[in-house]
C-alpha cells in the first residue's frame, strides 16, 4: 500500500515528542528519585518538562526539515538519545561537554569495552525502529518559499511552547536546577546538543596555535649540579584509583601489601583535578592550578617541559589511550599494543609491560641528560573501566566472584567491588614491581616513586558508575586519589626528605595542584614557577641536611 505523503511538521513533531519522552527515562528516574513524581505539583513539573523537552527539540529539527537534510539530521539525533540514554540510566553518567569531550577522545579498544546487549537494544528501539518508520514514510516539502515558510513558523512554535512551559513551572524548576545541578545535562537530546556544541566552539575560546613556555629560567639547584650520582624519578600516573580502596589508606581488604611492605609514605587526602582522564591529567601536568586550567587561553607547557628545560632526561612510557597532550614535546612511546609480551593479551596489556625493556629505552636517550637525572613517568591502564575484570591476571585474583561484564548493572556490586579490588590489588603487585627495579638501580643512582591517580571512581553508590561526572556534584570517591611515594635511601639523603615526617603529614589536605610543584621539588629544579607553599613535600625538606649531604658527595 502507497503511503500518503504527509507535511514535515507531523514527522518534526512526532520525532520530538518520541525524543523527549522516550528518550528521557534516566531524567524521569532521577525526578522520581527526588520525589517529584510522587506529588501533583512534581507531576506538573515533568509534563512541563516533557512538552519543554519536545518543543526545543522541534525547533532544532525545523531547522533541518529539507529534503535533503531532514530524515538524516532526526535519524542522527535518534541515535545520540539512544546512546545518551543508555549511557546515562546504565551508569549515572550526565551529558556535559566533559563528557563529550571523554567520548571523542576514545579509541576503539575502551569504546569496544563499552558495548553490550543493552547498548544494541536501546539504539533499536529508541533510535532504529522510529528511524525505519520515518524513512518510510512519504514527505510533502512543497516548494522552496512555502518550505521556508513553513520551517520558519516551526522553529518559532516550537520555541514559544518550549519556552513557554518552562515558564509555567519557573519556580520549581530554577530551585531543581540550583540545587540538583546533574539534572541540567539529563535532558535528553537536548544536553548533548549543547555539551556538543560547547566541545565545538571551545577553538574559538582558546587559541591552541600559541604555545605559552612555562619556567623559561628553569636550571638544576647548585647542590643538584654538584653531585657525583644521578637520580631517577619514577611518577606513576594512575588511571580511575579510588583512594578509598587501597589499604594502606586504611580499606579493610588487603589491596596494598606489596606497597605496605616497602614502607612507602602515603598521603590520604589528596584530591583529583577533575573527573576524568582528559580533565585531570592536562591539568595536575600544569602550573595553573585547576580554578585557572579551564579558563587558559592558550596552550601552555607543563612540568615535563620544565624539567627537560632544566637539563634533565625525561621519558614518557603509555600503556593507556594518550598523554592528552602533556608529553608532547617530550621522548615518548607506547605500549598500549602491538608488544610481544605475555603480558599483551587482544592487543591489551597489563601495566606490567612498561617495566620491560626499560633500560634500552633509557640508553636511548641523550646520556649527557640522563647523567644529571632521569625522569620517568608511566600511564597505567590501572583500573580502567567498566571491564575491571581484565586490569588483573588469572593469578591474581584474590577477590571472587568478580563481575566479568562491561554492563555494570548485571552484576551484584560484591561482584562489582571485587572485580575493582583486584585491579588495585594488581596495580599494588606493579608499583612493587617498579620499586624492585627502583631498587635495582641503587648503586648508580638515588631513586624516586611517586604514585598518583588522575581520578576516582563510582562502583554503584546511588547507581552511579564509572566516572566523569560534572566536578560540583561529582561524588567524592570520584576525585579522592592515592598519592603514595617511595624513597631509596639515596634520594632521602639527597632531598633530605624525612619518611618520618611524610607518615606524619599523611592526613593533610594536597591536590593535584600540588603536583607540578612537588615534582620540581622533588627534582630540584629551579624556576620563578615554583612555588613551596605548594610543594607537598616541602614542609619535610631537610635543608640543612640536604646541603650536608650535597658537600659529602661533592667530595668537600
Amino acid at each position: 500500500m502507497t503511503r500518503r505523503p504527509v507535511s514535515p511538521a507531523w514527522l518534526v513533531a512526532a520525532c520530538a515528542l518520541w525524543m523527549a519522552a522516550a528518550g528521557n527515562a534516566p531524567l524521569w528516574r532521577r525526578l522520581s528519585d527526588l520525589g517529584l513524581l510522587q506529588t501533583t505539583p512534581g507531576v506538573l513539573f515533568a509534563a512541563s518538562m516533557l512538552v519543554s523537552i519536545a518543543g526545543l527539540v522541534a525547533a532544532i529539527l525545523a531547522l533541518f526539515a529539507w529534503r535533503p537534510t531532514f530524515k538524516t539530521a532526526a535519524s542522527a539525533l535518534l541515535v545520540t538519545t539512544a546512546i545518551a540514554s543508555y549511557f546515562m540510566l546504565a551508569y549515572g553518567v550526565v551529558m556535559d561537554p566533559g563528557m563529550i569531550t571523554n567520548a571523542l577522545q576514545t579509541d576503539p579498544r575502551e569504546a569496544s569495552a563499552l558495548a553490550s546487549w543493552r547498548l544494541a537494544a536501546s539504539i533499536i528501539v529508541l533510535a532504529v525502529l522510529p528511524g525505519w518508520l520515518l524513512w518510510r514514510q512519504p514527505v510533502a516539502y512543497g516548494g522552496l518559499r512555502r518550505q521556508l515558510g513553513r520551517n520558519l513558523l516551526l522553529v518559532v512554535a516550537g520555541l514559544v511552547v518550549g519556552i513557554g512551559a518552562i515558564f509555567l513551572s519557573a519556580q520549581t524548576m530554577a530551585s531543581v536546577m540550583r540545587n540538583h545541578k546533574e539534572v541540567r545535562y539529563l535532558v535528553n537530546p537536548l544536553a548533548s546538543v549543547y555539551s556538543a556544541g560547547s566541545v565545538a566552539l571551545r577553538p574559538f575560546a582558546r587559541d591552541d596555535s600559541v604555545l605559552v613556555r612555562t619556567g623559561e629560567d628553569a636550571k638544576l639547584a647548585a647542590s643538584a649540579t654538584s653531585r657525583k650520582r644521578p637520580f631517577v624519578l619514577l611518577l606513576v600516573l594512575g588511571e580511575t584509583g579510588r583512594s578509598d580502596n587501597f589499604s594502606i589508606n586504611g580499606y579493610a581488604r588487603p589491596t596494598t601489601p606489596e606497597l605496605e611492605h616497602a614502607g612507602v609514605a602515603s598521603f590520604r587526602n589528596a584530591w583529583s583535578c577533575g573527573t576524568s582522564t582528559a580533565a585531570s591529567v592536562p591539568c595536575m601536568f600544569s602550573d595553573l592550578g585547576r580554578d585557572n586550567f579551564d579558563s587558559r587561553k592558550n596552550r601552555r607547557e607543563g612540568v615535563l617541559d620544565v624539567l627537560q628545560r632544566a637539563g634533565l632526561a625525561v621519558l614518557w612510557i603509555d600503556n593507556q589511550s594518550g598523554c592528552k597532550g602533556v608529553c608532547d614535546r617530550v621522548p615518548t612511546t607506547s605500549t598500549a599494543s602491538g608488544t610481544a609480551s605475555p603480558l599483551c593479551v587482544d592487543g591489551e596489556c597489563l601495566d606490567g609491560v612498561m617495566l620491560e625493556g626499560l633500560d634500552k629505552r633509557i640508553a636511548a636517550l641523550d646520556p649527557a641528560r640522563v647523567a644529571r637525572g632521569l625522569v620517568i613517568v608511566m600511564h597505567q591502564m590501572g583500573s580502567h573501566g567498566p571491564a575491571y575484570h581484565l586490569r588483573s591476571p588469572a593469578d591474581m585474583k584474590r577477590f571472587l566472584p568478580e563481575c566479568t561484564s562491561a554492563a555494570l548493572q548485571d552484576c551484584s556490586r560484591e561482584e562489582v567491588v571485587n572485580a575493582y579490588d583486584n585491579s588495585i590489588a594488581y596495580t599494588d603487585h606493579f608499583l612493587g614491581q617498579a620499586i624492585g627495579w627502583l631498587q635495582a638501580r641503587g648503586d648508580k643512582a638515588d631513586t624516586a616513586m611517586v604514585y598518583v591517580a588522575d581520578h576516582g571512581e563510582s562502583l554503584g553508590e546511588n547507581n552511579i558508575y564509572l566516572h566523569g561526572l560534572p566536578y560540583s556534584v561529582a561524588p567524592d570517591v570520584q576525585k579522592h586519589v592515592p598519592w603514595i611515594t617511595w624513597l631509596s635511601a639515596g634520594f632521602e639523603r639527597r632531598t633530605g626528605l624525612s619518611p618520618e615526617c611524610l607518615r606524619a603529614a599523611r592526613d593533610q589536605r594536597i591536590s593535584h595542584d600540588n603536583y607540578f610543584h612537588s615534582v620540581l621539588g622533588l627534582a630540584g629544579v629551579e624556576t620563578s614557577a615554583y612555588r613551596a607553599e605548594l610543594d607537598a613535600y616541602a614542609a619535610c625538606h631537610g635543608r640543612v641536611g640536604h646541603v650536608a649531604a650535597a658537600d659529602r658527595d661533592a667530595g668537600t
